[in-house]
Formats: C-alpha cells, sequence, structure tokens
C-alpha cells in the first residue's frame, strides 16, 4: 500500500501534535495548582532518553517531523522539570 506524500505529512504533524499536547496539559495543570509532585523523576528521565534517542534518528533519516517534534517535546519537559524543582522546593519551605 502507497501513502500519499501530503496524507503522509499529515499524519506526521498529527502525531507531534497529539503528543505534545500531553505536555502543554500537565504545564497548564501545574501552572494552576502550582504542584507536580505526581512527576516521576523516571518517567521525565526515560521519556527524555527516548526523545533524544528519536531526535538523533530524525537526524539521520533527515525526517524535519521526527526533529521538530522531539526538539519540542525536550523543550516542554524541560518546562515540566523547572516547574516540578521550582514548586517541590517552594513546599519544602513552606513545610518548615
Amino acid at each position: 500500500m502507497e501513502i500519499d506524500g501530503t496524507l503522509l505529512n499529515i499524519l506526521g504533524v498529527s502525531a507531534g501534535i497529539l503528543i505534545l499536547m500531553g505536555w502543554v496539559e500537565q504545564i497548564y495543570k501545574g501552572y494552576k495548582t502550582k504542584s507536580l509532585k505526581d512527576i516521576s523523576k523516571f518517567l521525565m528521565i526515560f521519556i527524555s532518553a527516548g526523545a533524544v534517542l528519536w531526535l538523533i534518528y530524525g537526524i539521520i533519516v533527515s525526517d524535519v517531523f521526527i526533529i521538530g517534534t522531539n526538539i519540542a517535546a525536550m523543550i516542554l519537559m524541560m518546562i515540566v522539570l523547572a516547574m516540578k524543582k521550582n514548586y517541590d522546593r517552594i513546599s519544602k519551605t513552606n513545610q518548615t
């Protein structure tokens, strides 16, 4: 089965948007509640490692959709991680 180039592009962009929307929702929820205590550090490590490997793969095969999605995912993960560290620090300060 052969897939049209336009359809393949739509598929790639749609996949990227869906993956990134999960991070956007998490950032919004964390900002609203000022808490990301339920986010596992191991989750962040494994997803970050996967994103780096996908980025390397995307560069090797010259796929702009894979490259763009994974750069954006890494930026959003850094935002979540920074928010988590900040909110955890504030939470510890308020407990003492």
